[in-house]
């Protein structure tokens, strides 16, 4: 997977959590690449802003001090959520091809469970038919998997939704995140 270059901000708390009594400025923020969430202590006098980009590879950063680490997901706000929500339809959109891919190569994970019937809303009837459509052509994008599987509107919103799932529950396999 590699380590995340980028995050984008969910949340800034400039006096850090209300219930944790240390007054240490927090952001909240998923990593671009592997949709990871982190915790970051941006730099003194730093202020920074929900949907901002900020660096946090192994160079010198400009605006984050240090990643705390993992954000857990009881400890998302509810703007983070909110915000989660929105980063998520907008990477879905960006990197179409990437998810799309996933549909032409997921696999069995056992013999009672495939990949494909891990995303939301979608069955062995779903899967079976997007194993054999694939098998006569790989799909090329969102909309040629809607034209070619029917009843099946939204191929991008089960993407979106499990990858939510992902971060904000506990689910035993991850398609998407890490």
């Amino acid at each position: 997977m590699g380590r995340e270059e980028y995050a984008v901000i969910l949340e800034y708390l400039p006096h850090g959590y209300p219930l944790e009594g240390k007054m240490m400025p927090v952001a909240q923020a998923i990593g671009e690449k592997n949709l990871t969430l982190l915790e970051l202590a941006p730099r003194r006098g730093v202020s920074l802003e929900v949907g901002e980009r900020v660096y946090i590879g192994e160079g010198k950063r400009d605006k984050i001090y240090y990643i705390l680490g993992r954000l857990h997901r009881e400890k998302l706000t509810e703007t983070a959520k909110e915000q989660l929500k929105e980063f998520v339809e907008k990477i879905v959109k960006e990197r179409e091809k990437e998810f799309v891919d996933f549909f032409n190569k997921a696999e069995a994970i056992n013999k009672r469970i495939h990949q494909i019937e891990l995303l939301p809303g979608l069955g062995k009837k779903h899967m079976q038919e997007i194993l054999k459509q694939r098998e006569e052509k790989p799909f090329e994008s969102f909309e040629d998997m809607k034209k070619r599987i029917h009843n099946f509107p939204h191929p991008e919103k089960a993407v979106e939704k499990r990858i939510i799932q992902e971060l904000t529950g506990f689910e035993r396999y991850k398609l998407f995140t890490s």
